[in-house]
Formats: C-alpha cells, structure tokens, sequence
C-alpha cells in the first residue's frame, strides 16, 4: 500500500516491515495521519525488491521476521542505501540486544509493546538527522561546485588566483610554463588550458620528456620517412605532427637532452619541423605547454638546460603551490577524491568523520595531491564500514602527526632531509622496489629514480633492484 500524504514539512520516504500484517497496517495508518508518505510491507521478499527500486528515507523494521533476522536485513538495506534511517522494533528487546543494533547501524531500537508518542519522537529524531544530512550534503556540493576548475579542486587563495590565470589565458594561444612539485596537477592545469580553449575539440597530447632515451625523442616527436633507418620499414607520423590544431604538453621539459632542446627551440621559432630522414617541412599549428618540478634557474646556470627554451615557454608562467602550503583545500579533496573512488570502487560513498580529515591536515603531503589520493584509495579499499574514520588510515598517519619524517639523529628542520628520510623509508619498506616506491608514493618512476640519485641512495642497491 502506498499514500501520498499532503504534509509539506516532511517529503521523506517512509517503510514499514513487519511479518505481522496487523501491526503494518496500524503503523501504516498512524503514519497516514501524520502526513508521512509511507509503504508497508508484511513480504520481506516484495519489500526487499521494492527497496532495490526506491529506498525508504526512514524504514521501521521488525527484529524477528520469519524465516529472516532483522539486524542482517538492516545490512542489506545499508548496502542498497547508506543513508536510510533504520528503526528497529521488537517483542524480545533486551539492552544488550539494542546497544548491539546501534553499533550495527540502528538509528533506533523500540520494544514491544511502545506508545505511539514513542515512535512519533523516533521518527522525529530521525526526520531531523536525515534533513540535516541532506542540508550538509547540498551545502558542500555548493562549496565544491565554487571551488573546483575542471579536475582541479580548491578554495584557498593560491587556487583561486590560478583559475582566475587560467580563464584568462586560455583563450589565448600563448605558451605557457607550469612549474610544482611533483603531484601537484600540472597536467591537470594543462589540461584545463586546452579544454577551454578553441582548440578543446582537437588532440590533447602529453609528451613526457624523461621517458625516452635520448636517441628516441626526435623520433618519437617528429617521426620518420621510410628508410630513414634500419627498421623503418614505413613513414611514422610523430607526436606532434598527430597533435596538429591541438595543444602538446610537454612534462618534465627538463628532462629534455640539450641535442634535442636545440630542435625543439627551431620548431617554436619556426612552427615546422622534418621527419626523421625527411627533405620536406612540415607545418604545425599548435599550442605548447610545459612542466616542470625543478629550479630551471639553477640548471640554465649550470648549462644543462637553454635560456632561450626556457623564455620561448615562459610567455606565462603559473607556480603550483605544494599541498602542505594549502592545507584548507584538504577537506575539499578528500570528499572529491572519496566520492570518485567510490564510483570506481562500484560502492556507495562512505561518510568522512571529521577525525579522518584532521589526521590528514596534519600531514605534510611530500606526494602533494597524488599521495592524498592514493591513501583514499588504499583507505576505502581496506574499509568496509560506512564511515572513514582515522583508523583506516595508514598506520604511519593514524595518530595525525609527522612521525614517520622525524628521526632524531638527523636535522628535521630541512624540508629537503624530511623528504629524503621519507622517500628511503618506503623505498626500504618495498624490499627497493622502484616501481612499487613511486606507487605509494604517488610519483612517477623517473622522479622517483631523480630523487634516489640526487639523495645519493642508489649506490648501495643491488642494480637489479633499480
């Protein structure tokens, strides 16, 4: 059975279970008067199938069914709808009985025989957390949707003033430099660049300059004729001939070799380039953005990287913060980040307690953005509790402090000593594994392998373990 009630205060849903028909339809009626729209259901098969379908808000649900245990049809109901409110009723209550189903996710527990003012005030009681429930939930959804960019989540200061950057150039086809540390979403602001530009509906392409030994970047950036060489059996169209009308994003130009920097400056100068082994110039019309984590003013003093480069890409330059230096956008990101893995997890999305998100603000962040979201994956795929709290955190950052970076014998109030201790701690934790060091890390094996070799820890491991 079910009634549309005219009570404006209350738009919830509402359910009753019971395997006695009687008490449905006693409770069903009492719910009628007091303007609640509500099913009721003797059938817990029906019931179950009717709940698949649309959840109740609030569901009154007897302990003893036949043949079925209230508290495990409760989880089930949680597993379908994480926020609906369960109200369970009973014959054969006792207190440790009721204190039981409340750690399981009762919002209530009632013994039969209850006054109806009884109910009526449980149902009130849930009605009110469920409404403010849902006040928080559009509250953040309006914060959130005034502090994101594309992918790019934030509220502080340094945020908003590169959104306002990136609105105001992308319009523009002017190249762009984007200098952070590693993590912090510099191909996310390239990205952002590109898709609200004109060239959004052509190729977006990253190109990362630290990946190729040196003989392979001209080929893989401006391919080769037929018979170039040995094994160019066919004409290969390179990366920036395919990104034509697009925008190239060129990560870790630093890493760029200086034979190449010499090309690539000629094809910004000239907007053509040669195939490997070609007589014909090519034109491009591109738009092109770098990245990088280092200090490129050190490496142009030293002559391992051009000025000339440098100054080509930094028409506009936008410096990404680290997270530590904007801890208020943490509570933003875990919320994105919980909510994005949920959806890729196939789980509803669990609620964050305020202790899980004040463990993480306390935390440097050496990983910036990347690492946070690696300990929300790593936290929601180990939790199966409906709520994230501080110990499903990883026991180094479970008592919200920066433990695991302090070790009294060295100077810690070197950020660079702090990073460095980090880095071989996991570095060891992994048996020296680089791959698996850059994964928790939330870095990128070649930066990582740059870190290990600046940090002088190479040079004791085993080679087949680099």
């Amino acid at each position: 059975m079910l009634a549309h009630c005219g009570f404006d205060a209350d738009t919830l849903r509402y359910m009753v279970v019971d395997d006695e028909a009687v008490t449905v339809r006693r409770l069903v009626q009492v719910l009628e008067k007091d303007g609640c729209r509500v099913e009721g259901y003797s059938d817990v098969v029906k019931a179950m199938d009717r709940i698949r379908t649309v959840p109740p808000d609030i569901l009154i649900l007897d302990v003893h069914l036949q043949d079925v245990d209230g508290v495990d049809l409760m989880q089930q109901v949680h597993t379908l709808s994480p926020h609906t409110a369960v109200i369970l009723i009973t014959g054969y209550a006792s207190i440790e009985h009721a204190v039981q189903a409340t750690k399981q996710g009762a919002f209530h527990y009632l013994a039969k025989p209850f006054k109806l003012d009884e109910l009526r005030g449980v149902i009130r009681q849930a009605r009110e957390s469920l409404q403010g429930r849902r006040q928080e939930i559009l509250v953040q959804q309006a914060l959130e949707k005034d502090s994101s960019f594309g992918e790019m989540i934030g509220k502080s200061a340094p945020m908003r003033e590169i959104f306002n950057t990136i609105s105001s150039i992308s319009a523009l086809d002017c190249n762009v430099m984007i200098q952070g540390e590693s993590g912090t979403g510099k191909e996310l602001v390239a990205r952002s660049l590109h898709n609200h530009s004109r060239r959004k509906n052509k190729p977006f392409v990253s190109f990362n300059c630290g990946a190729f030994a040196e003989e392979l970047v001209a080929n893989e950036l401006f391919g080769h004729e037929k018979g170039a060489f040995t094994g160019a059996v066919t004409t290969r169209i390179g990366l920036l001939e395919s990104a034509n009308g697009g925008t190239v994003f060129f990560d870790e130009l630093t890493e760029m070799p200086l034979s190449m920097q010499v090309k690539l400056l000629r094809v910004i100068q000239e907007r053509a380039f040669l195939r490997v082994g070609g007589v014909r110039s090519i034109g491009l019309d591109i738009r092109l953005i770098a990245a990088t984590n280092r200090d490129i003013g050190k490496m142009i003093a030293a002559g391992s990287f051009r000025q000339d480069l440098y100054y080509r890409f930094k028409v506009v330059l936008i410096q990404l913060p680290p997270l530590r230096e904007r801890s208020e956008d943490i509570p933003l990101l875990c919320r994105h980040f919980v909510k994005k893995t949920a959806k890729n997890f196939g789980r509803p999305v669990p609620t964050i307690a305020p202790e899980f998100i004040d463990t993480l603000a306390s935390y440097p962040f050496p990983g910036n953005v990347r690492e946070l979201e690696h300990i929300i994956e790593q936290a929601m795929a180990l939790s199966k509790k409906d709520t994230l709290t501080r110990g499903d955190l990883p026991a180094d950052l479970s008592f919200g402090t920066t433990a695991r970076f302090v070790q009294p014998a060295r100077d810690t109030t070197s950020l660079k000593s702090m990073e460095k201790d980090h880095i071989f701690e996991v570095y060891r934790q992994t048996g020296f594994n680089q791959t698996e060091t850059a994964h928790v890390l939330g870095i990128s094996r070649t930066t990582l392998w740059r870190r290990l070799k600046a940090f002088g820890l190479l040079e004791d491991q085993n080679p087949g373990q680099r």
